[in-house]
């Protein structure tokens, strides 16, 4: 541990609940405002690339917590719940003198041996929670705390900070509801975007390009949001391509209001930390559990690797330790990372276990060094009961990403999975950042689809995940085990 820094920060994570990216200002939003989210990237860095490794809830906060993979930690799908007593970075933290502890959204089992573990205090949502009068989980048993979900957990996290005593650090996750489905803003919030919102470029796209992945999901902004996501029936005479806008502001106005609750809670954090004189030596995180779909491509939810959904928001701050930055970090890092970046900003050693990498030295001191030259991600359910989305796998570089729907997961509990042929889709990111164009039958990306496959191979070796029966082996992959 440096000699400048003889006291270890303290840990703030604050993640949220399917919020995007370009949902934030630092972000260069164009259809809110964020400025207390916004604050922690003035105070640091903002990181451009930071990627989910399955964009679902439960199986990307056990990622976050173990440092590791959903086909190591055991959390697949949404129905498949956490192994506790598996190491942590918080369970390290804990042994190495850090105070701990988690307040909101835990959805990962309720129970003996699935809740939380590794912390000295925890008061978590009950499933998903509730947006008003959440039912609040402890040690102790189950209450009701009035008020507003977003409001509430800051106020017990804020509790939590003010109870403790002594010089010790402490980690402390702010883990919220919003701006999760079905986007129910407090009176404080509600209508601060009646003015029009700005449509995304793809909202119309056709999918034209892709396999039956796109054209099975049940996310369309037009055809599968429900009344209790919209609150009112659209205007009557309505034409189809009228009534999706008019869907999609009603969608974006209730979702953009969370947003700003979460932001000014957000803010109520910063403060504690800048009355107590603690913000210069707290590591200050801000993300989501993935991205979101806001109209892209017609779509609301997650799931699939296009990268609305793959990309999670990260701003990072700890004055004392991060320069403050004007330009982002623009390496690839993944949800994976995030455990082994606290524990070495800690000076703890990781649990042997973990897969990530620590982004510390690119936060600190080397902000040019490399990370990866490609990311691996795995969407294990194939759902034909809710959101109909295709099971699949692929890899992100830099420019391109390469994706394989193999179609026959896990399923869900109720379900009847379907097996349709395999299919990949292959996109040039520099040319086509939109994701419109499905280049794998293009002859002139041959070559690079070829090397792609050799990659996501190896990258499957490396990380102890088996590929699917149905994935082919590359031919340099054949030739080589002779």
């Amino acid at each position: 541990m440096s000699t400048e820094h003889p006291r270890r920060p303290n840990v703030v994570i604050i993640l949220t609940d399917d919020h995007a990216a370009h949902a934030i200002g630092a972000y260069g939003s164009v259809v809110n405002r964020t400025p207390r989210i916004d604050e922690i990237a003035e105070a640091g860095v903002r990181l451009d690339n930071c990627f989910c490794t399955n964009a679902l809830c439960t199986p990307s906060r056990a990622t976050i917590l173990t440092g590791t993979y959903s086909h190591v930690n055991g959390v697949t799908t949404l129905e498949t719940p956490i192994d506790a007593s598996q190491p942590t970075f918080v369970s390290q933290l804990k042994e190495a003198g850090y105070r701990t502890a988690i307040v909101g959204k835990w959805h990962m089992g309720e129970g003996p041996g699935h809740d939380p573990e590794g912390f000295d205090y925890w008061a978590v949502l009950r499933d998903q929670g509730e947006y008003f009068d959440p039912q609040i989980r402890t040690a102790q048993g189950v209450e009701i705390v009035e008020g507003y979900a977003t409001d509430v957990i800051t106020d017990l996290s804020l509790d939590w900070l003010d109870s403790l005593e002594g010089e010790e650090p402490w980690c402390l996750l702010v883990h919220h509801k919003a701006p999760h489905r079905p986007w129910e803003p407090d009176e404080r919030h509600r209508g601060m975007y009646r003015e029009p919102i700005p449509v995304p470029a793809t909202f119309g796209d056709d999918y034209a390009t892709r396999g039956s992945a796109a054209h099975r999901a049940a996310m369309r902004i037009a055809d599968h949001l429900t009344l209790a996501d919209l609150k009112e029936l659209p205007p009557e005479g309505l034409d189809y391509e009228q009534a999706a806008l008019w869907k999609y502001q009603r969608y974006m106005e209730d979702y953009l209001a969370c947003v700003a609750s979460v932001d000014d809670n957000v803010g109520r954090v910063i403060d504690w930390l800048r009355a107590h004189d603690s913000f210069d030596d707290t590591l200050l995180m801000y993300t989501s559990d993935q991205g979101f779909f806001l109209g892209d491509h017609g779509w609301f939810d997650k799931r699939f690797m296009y990268d609305e959904s793959l990309r999670m928001p990260l701003l990072v701050s700890c004055p004392s330790r991060i320069p403050a930055r004007s330009e982002p970090l623009g390496q690839i890092v993944t949800n994976v990372d995030f455990a082994q970046t606290v524990l070495e900003a800690a000076g703890v050693a990781p649990h042997p276990r973990m897969q990530g990498l620590s982004i510390w030295p690119q936060l600190t001191s080397e902000p040019d060094a490399p990370t990866r030259p490609a990311m691996y991600y795995r969407y294990f359910e194939n759902d034909d009961v809710n959101h109909h989305a295709l099971a699949h796998y692929g890899i992100r570089t830099e420019r391109y990403k390469l994706i394989y729907f193999y179609n026959d997961g896990m399923g869900l509990p109720g379900s009847s999975p379907h097996v349709y042929p395999p299919e990949w889709e292959l996109y040039d990111l520099e040319l086509d950042p939109e994701e419109l164009r499905n280049v794998v039958r293009d002859p002139a990306y041959r070559g690079i689809r070829e090397e792609l496959e050799v990659q996501l191979w190896e990258l499957q070796a490396e990380l102890l995940d088996a590929p699917h029966p149905s994935q082919p082996v590359p031919e340099r992959v054949r030739v080589a085990a002779g």
